[in-house]
């Protein structure tokens, strides 16, 4: 099962949706399931994890409406107010439904120390107990924070998302490096292979730019836990789907048949818990 691990879907909204910048002008417009459904199909692929874009409930049964209605989105990562004092009965709710499979806040947006505080500890554990697991959306520069969440949730399944958005464009490795090697130690910590072709020179980026990158973390987390994901349609500004999906395919060209099937689809199967 091919599975693309990580993309979005909205009805375009200028005030919603103020972080598209004139920059990314290409992104003002709607991105929904017919059209990504036509690419996935080119690309070989089965299916779809849809992620939030936006900071509310709303938008999380606007995801899960989609996946209901469609049945090659496989499963929805969405939001939730995790420091909302009743955020333990706010996800069940939510959980309700078989398609949510997990949430994640843009902790890239909030201050660098976010995640140590106690209050969104508590929220993102409350997802766990809630059988969900949880994205971890951050810049490179707020992976202390994220190894001190880690430690305080104990086995708690999480996922890094982008790599955790490392300098791809000035060819910076660490401290980011380092501190990707330590998430790694933790074998419930994963993370996606996303988002690389918009950390890097939008208009002149080349494979080669990825590789170090790409070699550190699986290198440190190893095929099995990693997932491959388009990030479609963010990719947009920097590549088309074909190139993303193209750029790791040929880094894992050397990898055994069983792990490239983990990478492009098996890996979140299994993370995410999909029924396919």
């Amino acid at each position: 099962m091919r599975i693309d691990a990580h993309q979005h879907f909205w009805h375009f909204d200028p005030v919603r949706d103020a972080w598209i910048t004139d920059e990314m002008a290409a992104l003002r417009r709607d991105f929904l399931p017919g059209e990504l459904e036509e690419l996935l199909r080119a690309a070989d692929m089965d299916g779809c994890v849809a992620v939030q874009a936006d900071t509310s409930e709303v938008e999380t049964l606007f995801l899960l409406e989609l996946a209901e209605r469609h049945d090659f989105v496989k499963g929805v990562v969405g939001w939730v107010d995790l420091c909302a004092g009743d955020v333990e009965e706010r996800v069940e709710a939510l959980a309700q439904s078989a398609l949510l499979r997990g949430m994640r806040h843009i902790v890239q947006a909030e201050a660098d120390d976010y995640l140590e505080r106690e209050d969104v500890t508590r929220g993102i554990a409350a997802v766990g107990v809630a059988g969900l697991t949880y994205d971890v959306l951050v810049y490179a520069r707020q992976l202390p924070a994220v190894l001190t969440l880690v430690d305080r949730l104990g086995e708690q399944p999480l996922v890094v998302d982008h790599l955790a958005k490392p300098e791809i464009r000035d060819g910076v490795l660490e401290p980011w490096a380092a501190h990707m090697r330590a998430l790694a130690e933790h074998p419930n910590v994963w993370c996606k292979v996303s988002g690389m072709v918009t950390e890097a020179a939008w208009d002149g980026w080349r494979p080669e730019d990825m590789k170090p990158y790409l070699d550190v973390v699986f290198e440190a987390f190893g095929p099995r836990r990693l997932m491959f994901g388009s990030d479609w349609p963010v990719c947009l500004l920097a590549a088309t789907y074909p190139e993303v999906v193209e750029v790791v395919a040929s880094y894992a060209s050397g990898l055994t048949r069983e792990e490239q099937a983990g990478l492009f689809g098996d890996n979140a199967v299994r993370f995410y818990g999909l029924d396919v």
